[in-house]
């Protein structure tokens, strides 16, 4: 996977982009885990303030990434992924995810789209990296929107949605469901394939956010 999504073939550990950095933030950002721990990294490729560490996101965020394939609606969620969703809220009301590319898509093994690296290169990240909310319970069903990563606690701001039923291990924080709309579009994207005939690589159909709503 380039850059931070490392794409083992099995575990595609990389699905596992994220992004910035490889060491543990060293804070626990787990659900119940208290106030969250941003963490400087590497890598940035837009200047952006860090979250509210408070970790004080709660219920459930509707969510739109509007692109050039169509609208992407999706629902995160906030009680379960406050440190996630709270990361993601901020990102996208600062403009970090407009005019941003999803720069890759697998069709063999794993089934997802990956975005959230402005620069495209699956190497980009927002600066600072953040730890993994997991509770060994995560599954990646068609429809499911999680974290990329680079490794435990690498989480930055590159996620993958997922549009046909996927096996990976529970390393990849899901902190959201797209609407059957949304995974339509995403199905859709997948359904040209990936460019040069590919099973891993850049989209076929080029697929750009260009911003997301929030309410």
């Amino acid at each position: 996977m380039r850059s931070r999504l490392v794409l083992v073939p099995l575990a595609l550990l990389a699905l596992a982009l994220s992004g910035c950095a490889s060491a543990s933030p060293g804070g626990d950002a787990t659900p119940g885990g208290g106030a969250c721990e941003y963490v400087e990294s590497a890598g940035a490729v837009k200047e952006v303030a860090f979250p509210d560490a408070a970790g004080e996101a709660s219920g459930t965020v509707e969510a739109t990434l509007q692109t050039t394939a169509g609208d992407i609606p999706m629902t995160l969620d906030a009680d379960r992924t406050p440190c996630t969703v709270g990361s993601f809220v901020s990102l996208a009301d600062q403009g970090y995810y407009d005019d941003s590319p999803c720069h890759r898509l697998t069709t063999s093994g794993i089934f997802v789209l990956q975005c959230g690296d402005p620069s495209g290169t699956g190497r980009g990240g927002p600066g600072y990296r953040y730890g993994d909310e997991l509770d060994g319970t995560e599954t990646y069903p068609a429809g499911t929107v999680a974290m990329a990563n680079a490794g435990p606690d690498t989480n930055g701001s590159q996620f993958f949605l997922v549009y046909e039923d996927t096996e990976l291990p529970p390393s990849y924080t899901v902190f959201g469901q797209l609407s059957p709309e949304g995974l339509a579009v995403v199905q859709e994207i997948a359904a040209a394939g990936v460019e040069g005939g590919a099973d891993d690589g850049a989209p076929a159909t080029p697929v750009t956010i260009t911003g997301v709503t929030l309410r």
